[in-house]
């Protein structure tokens, strides 16, 4: 079989033992994955196409695999310069709110999800993603960690939360996973989910550089991140009906996008031209 871009790119990686084989190993086979699994599985829950019938990162069966699981960390770790947590590190930086819940889609294995959690030690954290084995690994790292964050299985594009359920919605290196008409439909879902004044915050790969740098879209074997890279997440936000949007470069190779979803309209009535001229009362009341 022909060795994929991916296998090239990390041979070297294993080869110089930078990642501990057998440690990983031992991990996987301490655990009865199934039956882990269905501490999270939701049996209602359909996997959607664009998701199972893709090989993500080169792996096959993509992330509906135990061995995708194991691997991510200890991959993720080289493959996000200069350094996988100053990299998520900036979207925890851009967060403006105090936010008292907190919902982080396409978690993984969760590494964004316990930074938010340290931040924002009081709040509500939960991490959601398609893939329950992915899930197993977050959950164990949560409580290594000692953090409450509470991880369950769903879809970002139908969350199953109420409305504005949410102060701040985050999603780190998912919308280069999906492609960009199921990107949009999660951003439509973050803005019914935040609460008025909420914000939502998208790490992933920079749009212009990989627009620029073609060898990047080639290495990781996404299978959507070309058409990722020829969009627009401001843009998408702002169709969702955010507002204040804003795309921040990050280590030249990712990028921050922050949105806002707007206060309520309140109507605003304004006096007579007659009394205003004439100084009389107040330029405008509320109501």
């Amino acid at each position: 079989m022909q060795e994929t871009i991916f296998e090239r790119f990390l041979a070297p990686i294993f080869n110089n033992f930078l990642i501990d084989r057998q440690a990983l190993l031992n991990y996987q086979q301490s655990k009865d994955w199934e039956k882990e699994c269905d501490r999270f599985r939701q049996p209602n829950l359909e996997y959607p196409a664009y998701y199972q019938s893709q090989n993500f990162h080169g792996i096959k069966g993509g992330y509906l695999t135990s061995s995708a699981a194991v691997t991510y960390d200890p991959i993720t770790q080289y493959v996000l310069p200069p350094n996988e947590e100053w990299v998520r590190q900036g979207l925890i930086d851009r967060i403006r709110c105090h936010p008292r819940r907190i919902l982080d889609l396409g978690c993984g294995t969760g590494s964004t999800t316990l930074l938010l959690k340290k931040a924002f030690p009081e709040a509500e954290v939960i991490g959601m993603d398609l893939s329950p084995y992915m899930l197993v690994v977050a959950d164990d790292r949560a409580q290594k960690a000692g953090l409450k964050i509470a991880y369950q299985q769903g879809n970002a594009e139908q969350t199953n939360f109420p409305d504005a359920r949410f102060d701040l919605v985050t999603a780190s290196l998912l919308f280069h996973e999906t492609p960009p008409l199921v990107s949009c439909a999660i951003l439509q879902e973050c803005f019914r989910l935040l609460k008025p004044g909420g914000e939502v915050l998208i790490l992933d790969g920079n749009q212009e550089t990989l627009r620029q740098t073609e060898w990047l879209t080639q290495i990781f074997e996404e299978p959507y991140i070309k058409d990722f890279a020829a969009g627009s997440v401001d843009a998408w936000m702002g169709r969702a009906g955010f507002q204040d949007v804003q795309t921040d470069s990050h280590w030249w190779v990712n990028q921050v996008t922050r949105g806002v979803k707007p206060l309520p309209y309140q109507k605003v009535s304004f006096e007579s031209a007659e009394s205003v001229l004439e100084g009389k009362g107040a330029w405008a009341t509320g109501s």
